[in-house]
């Protein structure tokens, strides 16, 4: 890991948990503008006339991207500050409203009707441009491009198969209560309902052994075709032992934006076939490195006397995952590197870029099941003190 990565995620480690703090009104009110006209009719048309509410939203944005990245982007800043974490949050929470179009909800067809809006295409270029390059500026590219793929591929797989537990991974494992536990479900559930739909949009074009091995880690991540089987249906089962809310999105207000960096990356890299080098990158450490990361997750299920239901899809990713990171090593990463030789570095990029965002967005998972079990330590004493 580089220097500049390093540091950064020290930045993000654990710490002790603190009710976090509301996302100031201008925010609120400029995300809740643009949720409204975004269902515009024609939203194009209606952008062009400068109504009040775009002019709300728009200044918002303008101001949240001065907060991450100072005029001409020189010494991009940290994200430690809570002006730049709110910066941060609402622009992912806008970002993730654009990029959810993109798939299927099984809802009112009318909210597809601005789904190629020219508007949304250049507001989210305009959030990812400056978002893409704090991220890359946490990365030493320069070193990377000068490695050997394949060596660094293996050296990388073979420590995130089996790495020392995070602090994170050991709260959760060691000492997380049944609220922490509901907060990593409610997060998590935002991905894990929908999950691997990303990876369908990369699936188009020439069959050859490499498509073929990434349609069928799509097809295991998707049952087979059997509900019953699919991985969703699996963290549905968890939601429903617990009596939480199983419809996607419920506990959208929860999910901090490190964990929304994480979902919007995955839809900039599958979306933009330049960057399925980095996408197949990002997606071989996700499988090589859930079996470890969910297993504090299923030791926190068992400590917590948890049933199987309520455990399952933990269960699931760390039998399978095993065998999908092995296909993705093997079958899909490194033959890809010896088909594309002069760009092959990009996927040791996106395997680097896909670790950061991680283990950034688990550190996050963390301190919100910290602050909801603190917060519900404070409403049991203050009951007590009522009583």
């Amino acid at each position: 890991m580089q220097s500049n990565q390093a540091e950064h995620i020290n930045r993000a480690r654990l710490s002790p948990a603190a009710l976090e703090e509301p996302l100031p009104a201008e925010y609120v009110e400029a995300e809740e503008s643009f949720a409204e006209f975004i269902k515009s009719k024609s939203l194009d048309d209606y952008v062009s006339n400068r109504p009040a509410p775009v002019r709300l939203f728009e200044s918002a944005v303008e101001k949240a991207l001065s907060s991450i990245s100072p005029p001409g982007n020189k010494g991009v800043k940290s994200h430690s500050s809570q002006a730049d974490a709110c910066a941060r949050l609402f622009l992912q929470r806008v970002l993730y409203r654009i990029n959810r179009l993109k798939l299927f909800w099984f809802d009112d067809l009318k909210n597809y009707d601005n789904e190629r809006s020219a508007y949304l295409r250049q507001m989210r270029e305009r959030i990812e441009r400056v978002w893409q390059a704090c991220e890359l500026s946490l990365l030493d590219v320069a070193t990377l491009m000068g490695e050997n793929v394949s060596a660094a591929l293996l050296r990388r797989a073979s420590y995130d198969v089996s790495p020392p537990p995070s602090t994170s991974g050991l709260y959760f494992r060691d000492h997380v209560g049944h609220v922490g536990y509901r907060r990593l479900l409610a997060i998590a559930s935002l991905d894990g309902l929908v999950e691997a739909s990303q990876l369908s949009r990369t699936l188009g074009g020439v069959s050859n052994d490499i498509h073929s091995m990434l349609t069928r880690v799509l097809v295991e991540e998707y049952g087979g075709g059997k509900l019953n089987r699919k991985h969703s249906t699996f963290f549905n089962a968890m939601l429903n032992e617990l009596d939480m809310r199983t419809e996607p999105e419920a506990y959208f207000d929860l999910v901090p934006w490190e964990v929304l960096a994480g979902i919007n990356h995955s839809f900039l890299l599958s979306e933009r076939k330049r960057f399925y080098l980095r996408y197949v990158g990002g997606l071989l450490y996700t499988e090589i490195s859930v079996p470890a990361a969910f297993d504090n997750y299923r030791a926190a299920a068992e400590r917590l006397a948890m049933s199987a239901a309520a455990r399952g899809y933990w269960e699931l990713h760390i039998r399978e995952d095993k065998r999908h990171g092995h296909w993705m090593l093997y079958d899909i990463a490194l033959p890809l590197a010896a088909r594309y030789p002069a760009d092959a570095w990009e996927i040791t990029l996106g395997y680097d870029q896909q670790k950061l965002i991680s283990e950034r967005s688990g550190a996050s998972v963390a301190r919100s099941a910290q602050a909801a079990e603190l917060e519900a330590t404070h409403q049991r004493s203050l009951r007590q003190s009522a009583a």
